[in-house]
């Protein structure tokens, strides 16, 4: 029957359908099935690909574009069409291909700078703003080029541009839904109700789920992640095929936490053909969940892979609790609920945690109380500082739970940068040589325009830029006002203050004056490095040069010089490690830790330069330096290391710190060594220093499982039954 109506509808048809009408009837809520099926019965295949589009017969729809544009006549339009269902289809590579054969065609075509400016935005590519305006240079009254104008303006922070090209949209095209999806969305921003304009979506088409996925998209955008899944179940809601919005739904329940629900939702998109790369690797993250534990109290979740789970755990869930409790005081306040932290070794994994997401993401990520990041083991050793980043990732929780989730992005970042370095002046990153560059260039933004470093960056390193004056802005706000102002900053910004009027009402200055004040202190902390920079870069590369080649009488001439002109840096062939192997090789031991310590002290932790320090120190008598800088180490790079824990023990059992040298002592047991014998009379001899016999008299009695006829550990079960003293640790 439904095949007889279709041919009865296409035997009443008047004329021939284009496929812009039969895109107009679904934009309306109709049933453009007909309109559709008639177009994949015409001879021509552009058309007849538009037709298997529309019917969601992708493959065949493709098949007919190929055979369209191999025609000799064929131009830009057909080539931009069939790159717009490549983009629809997951594959931005074949997409942005097809886009530049319709500009070799056409170079002032439009729409081809439209879909070129689609596909840079999905990655917050910096070129997006330049292709969709030179698109509107083209064809200033293409309704969808202003409508991605201003959606791309919502995702700057530019609301004001956002709604100016919105109503341009409305204005060109009184059924510009999406246009109207922006405006009910800042709307929901600012708090206030979007009914009105959802409202005029659904008088033009009730079933428009896009308009509500959209909304749910900026939410998210904006860190108001309930609010953004609210909405994508209003959009599968009205709309239940729209397969995206419940794949987006269930990327946010999981970001929320959650893990029934959103294998549900990703499933059912999977099911129906919605394939994209966010839910093929979420569904691969949820079936990987298997392989991890989890660790509860009253306040945390802990999830961490089995593989290292019993050897992170005790650092892992120290730190979470003892930044938890230092923000608690700072920003007087308790979290509602339990924090959850995920700690991910396999890097990609954890990418899947941050894909679609503006910024770095690179290390962490925060999603209301669920914190996600890279284990240490993810990374090359000494490449990040996961306790670091997990306080930066914690300062998101409370300043978002705070605000209930209504602060800039410059100012949370910024105040995580910031909060990394009050944690311990060794925490955080440096002040790198791209961010020199840019304070030189002049490239910082006022700071009532910073959250547009962050999204669609104009050059390439800024938004690391961004991050760092962020960071640096809180710095100085705490420094000449005091850390309580951050606070007060917080709290203004949860009223849903402008930044200009936040700078002015707490602060006492504009915030043109701000930024003029600001500017003066920096250069007192950097100037002199900045206008350093160009020599020192020279300089430094001779440096290297001639140590390479084991020239240490001129390493040690001229590399105090070099290391004063930038004593930020720390990164690769840095001067100070230079410095020190030249000492070394001249014997020089104190002069070497000597210049170790200043690399520890700027924030330097690259495993083996700490724990050659640590040798230097424990050379010279001084255990609590060398077991300072070992335990350093657990901060930075605790996994498959048991020389480090195995040192750090001993050093903790000769220092009578007999709680540190059971940690240490446990995590070499927990990395599987081949002397498991000795690992565990190791810990059986920290227990008992400990004054714990039972843990004692456990652990030696596993090394006696592993080695029966060990010998120290045969002794140290008699001395516990016997209640004698214990003897000395293993330490080869």
């Amino acid at each position: 029957m439904r095949y007889l109506l279709l041919a009865l509808a296409l035997s009443l048809t008047s004329h021939a359908a284009t496929w812009q009408e039969c895109r107009g009837l679904e934009k309306h809520g109709k049933d453009a099935t007909a309109c559709y099926t008639q177009l994949t019965h015409t001879s021509d295949p552009a058309l007849r690909a538009e037709g298997f589009w529309g019917l969601e017969n992708y493959q065949q729809a493709n098949a007919e574009f190929r055979d369209a544009v191999a025609s000799p006549s064929s131009g830009a339009a057909v080539r931009v069409r069939w790159g717009l269902l490549f983009h629809e289809r997951f594959n931005n590579p074949e997409a942005v291909n097809l886009f530049n054969e319709a500009l070799a065609k056409d170079p002032n075509y439009a729409p081809a700078f439209y879909g070129l400016a689609l596909v840079s935005a999905d990655g917050f590519d910096g070129r997006a703003p330049q292709y969709i305006a030179k698109a509107l240079t083209l064809d200033p009254k293409s309704a969808e080029s202003r409508e991605l104008a201003a959606d791309m303006a919502f995702e700057n922070s530019d609301f004001d541009t956002a709604i100016k090209e919105a109503d341009q949209a409305i204005a060109l095209a009184p059924d510009a839904l999406d246009a109207m999806a922006i405006h009910a969305a800042l709307e929901l921003l600012n708090d206030r109700s979007p009914d009105a304009w959802l409202a005029k979506i659904t008088a033009i088409n009730p079933k428009y789920g896009e308009g509500y996925a959209r909304i749910g998209y900026h939410m998210v955008q904006n860190r108001r992640y309930a609010d953004g899944v609210s909405y994508y179940r209003k959009a599968v809601e009205v709309q239940p095929r729209l397969w995206s919005a419940h794949a987006q739904l269930g990327i946010n329940l999981m970001r929320l936490g959650q893990q029934d629900e959103p294998e549900k939702e990703l499933q059912l998109a999977y099911d129906n053909g919605y394939r994209d790369a966010a839910t093929v690797n979420s569904l691969r993250l949820l079936d990987s969940y298997k392989n991890f534990q989890t660790f509860t109290d009253d306040t945390t979740i802990l999830k961490l892979n089995k593989k290292e789970a019993e050897l992170l755990q005790p650092y892992f869930s120290a730190e979470l609790h003892r930044a938890m409790a230092a923000y608690e005081k700072k920003y007087q306040m308790k979290l509602k609920g339990p924090v959850q932290l995920e700690v991910y070794p396999d890097h990609e994994d954890f990418a899947v945690r941050t894909m679609g997401m503006p910024g770095l993401g690179a290390l962490g990520v925060t999603f209301g109380q669920v914190v996600a990041m890279d284990s240490p083991s993810g990374r090359k050793p000494g490449e990040f500082h996961w306790a670091s980043t997990l306080r930066h990732e914690l300062s998101h929780v409370y300043v978002l739970s705070a605000t209930n989730h209504r602060v800039p992005r410059w100012f949370t970042e910024g105040l995580a940068v910031h909060e990394e370095t009050q944690a311990s002046p060794e925490w955080g990153d440096r002040v790198t040589p791209e961010i020199l560059i840019a304070i030189r260039d002049k490239k910082l933004l006022p700071v009532a325009e910073l959250d547009r470093g962050f999204i669609y960056p104009q050059y390439p390193a800024q938004v690391i830029v961004s991050y760092f004056q962020g960071g640096s802005i809180c710095d100085y706000i705490g420094e000449r006002w005091g850390e309580g102002k951050l606070l007060e900053i917080v709290h203004a910004y949860a009223k849903l203050t402008p930044t200009p009027e936040v700078i002015q009402t707490t602060l006492g200055v504009s915030a043109e004056q701000f930024d003029k004040d600001y500017m003066t202190w920096l250069d007192k902390q950097l100037g002199e490095v900045v206008r350093n920079f160009d020599p020192w870069r020279k300089q430094l590369t001779e440096l290297a040069q001639h140590a390479k080649s084991k020239d240490y009488a001129f390493v040690l001439a001229n590399g105090e010089k070099v290391k004063a002109l930038y004593p930020q840096y720390i990164g690769d062939a840095n001067a100070y490690q230079m410095i020190a192997d030249a000492q070394l090789a001249g014997g020089n031991k104190q002069a070497a830790a000597k210049v170790l310590v200043e690399y520890e002290k700027m924030g330097g932790h690259e495993p083996a330069t700490l724990k050659q320090l640590a040798t230097l120190e424990a050379e010279a008598g001084d255990k609590a330096a060398a077991a300072a800088t070992l335990d350093r180490l657990n901060y930075v790079y605790p996994t498959g290391d048991e020389e480090l824990h195995r040192r750090l023990g001993t050093l903790f059992l000769d220092l009578k710190s007999y709680d540190g040298a059971v940690r240490e002592y446990s995590a070499v047991v927990a990395l599987h060594p081949i002397d498991v014998a000795g690992a565990q009379y190791n810990l059986a001899q920290a227990y008992m220093a400990k004054g714990d016999r039972a843990k004692a008299e456990e652990a030696v009695l596993a090394a006696l499982e592993a080695a029966p006829g060990y010998r120290p550990a045969q002794t140290l079960l008699l001395q516990l039954h016997n209640g004698g003293a214990p003897a000395q640790p293993k330490t080869n």
